[in-house]
């Protein structure tokens, strides 16, 4: 029999997530670092911004580990260290003496701190609010997204006032305190129990159940390339618009608010728009949406209208698809294991991350890029248009509730 939970601690525990995300989206303002480090460590920029690279890197990886933690220590617990580790990462790093160490407390430890929190809070939120899965996947990950926006602010006005030390451990001690007070506030969701035959069933994969189905690797590879087109995109926005497109600097540099607000519109509309239609279905429109913006970019003539439309389309799709992807993943393998069944999924956040920055190095521009990202995105579309729900499930649960997607 499921246990319940008072509606008083889901609404405290949405609370304590939203405060959580907040501060854990704050990494997302680490390029304001990379001249200042670069100067203090005496080396190219370059190499200090493959810290964050790493930073993703571990977080997708902490993120995949999660579960397992959560279901020992509980999400309480395991927030609150995250907030501590955090907190101690960011002031370590601010009295880095070389690349190796900036490496380690700011890319492995901040990235594994920050993923160990993320995934595990947005999905134990989610399970608490099954009837409105997309709207409270919208407000946790928004609140991420207006963290990094929030804290751009904060740590600009410290870099300016106080210093780079100073403002990593300001920066840490706000981040570990937001995370903290946001842990102590949640519970822990109660597992789903099978029902009786009269009931609807409940869908419950186990991560080992999940991973044989062929449904886990194609939305795998769907996650993986959304993940790589807006975040490439994102990455090297301003470069795009001027190396390729032509476009002068301000203009070229725009495009970060732009698609800062791309982002944010794409996490609200689409994951609203989920708990009204099929999660599969707003992840097909997300991808055509994502397709047009990488087509702009290679058959479209380069001006700077092109160029916005092109960013604004990439992002709004990114942030809608990591918004909609934890409920997308409970329809197809249920809620009880859903941290673990997305967290291994997530690991296409990492890899995604530096697979465009590779392809472009290797093959020596921007266009090799956007033409495998339009490859993908074909092949991701076909994906979402003909996926079916996995056949039967995997242990002596009746056959699940098809959601409306075809069998």
């Amino acid at each position: 029999m499921t246990t319940q939970i008072s509606n008083r601690d889901r609404l405290f525990t949405l609370l304590g997530t939203i405060i959580t995300q907040f501060a854990l989206g704050s990494v997302y303002t680490w390029s304001l670092f990379n001249a200042q480090l670069a100067d203090k460590l005496s080396v190219p920029v370059s190499r200090v911004a493959f810290s964050f690279g790493i930073l993703s890197l571990s977080l997708a990886i902490a993120s995949s580990l999660s579960g397992k933690l959560q279901e020992r220590f509980g999400v309480r617990k395991v927030t609150i260290c995250a907030g501590l580790l955090l907190g101690a990462s960011l002031s370590l790093t601010a009295y880095a003496s070389n690349l190796i160490l900036l490496y380690v407390f700011a890319g492995l430890l901040v990235g594994f701190a920050d993923g160990t929190a993320y995934l595990m809070t947005l999905s134990n939120c989610v399970k608490l609010f099954p009837e409105r899965k997309g709207l409270v996947s919208a407000c946790a990950i928004g609140a991420y997204g207006l963290g990094s926006l929030g804290f751009k602010y904060i740590n600009m006005y410290f870099l300016t006032n106080s210093g780079l030390e100073s403002t990593f451990n300001i920066w840490g001690v706000i981040a570990m305190v937001m995370v903290i007070i946001g842990g102590l506030m949640m519970k822990d969701a109660p597992k789903q129990a099978p029902q009786t035959a009269a009931a609807t069933p409940v869908r419950d994969y186990t991560l080992a159940q999940a991973v044989k189905s062929s449904q886990f690797w194609m939305l795998a590879l769907v996650f993986l390339t959304v993940c790589m087109s807006g975040l490439y995109v994102i990455g090297v926005a301003k470069d795009i618009g001027e190396s390729y497109v032509h476009l002068p600097m301000a203009i070229a540099a725009s495009s970060v608010a732009i698609i800062a607000v791309a982002n944010l519109s794409g996490r609200l509309v689409l994951g609203v728009l989920s708990d009204s239609v099929n999660c599969i279905k707003v992840i097909a429109i997300a991808l055509f949406i994502c397709l047009a913006g990488v087509s702009a970019l290679l058959f479209a003539e380069q001006s700077m209208f092109s160029f916005y439309f092109a960013v604004v389309c990439i992002a709004f799709s990114f942030g809608g698809t990591i918004t909609v992807f934890p409920s997308l993943i409970s329809d197809f393998f249920g809620l009880n294991n859903l941290t673990k069944n997305y967290g291994l999924i997530y690991l296409g956040f990492g890899i995604g991350s530096i697979i465009g920055s590779i392809v472009a190095s290797v093959f020596g521009g921007f266009a090799a890029t956007f033409y495998l990202m339009l490859g993908l995105l074909v092949i991701s579309l076909i994906i979402t248009l003909t996926i079916k729900l996995p056949g039967s499930q995997p242990t002596s649960l009746p056959r699940s509730s098809r959601n409306n997607l075809p069998a």
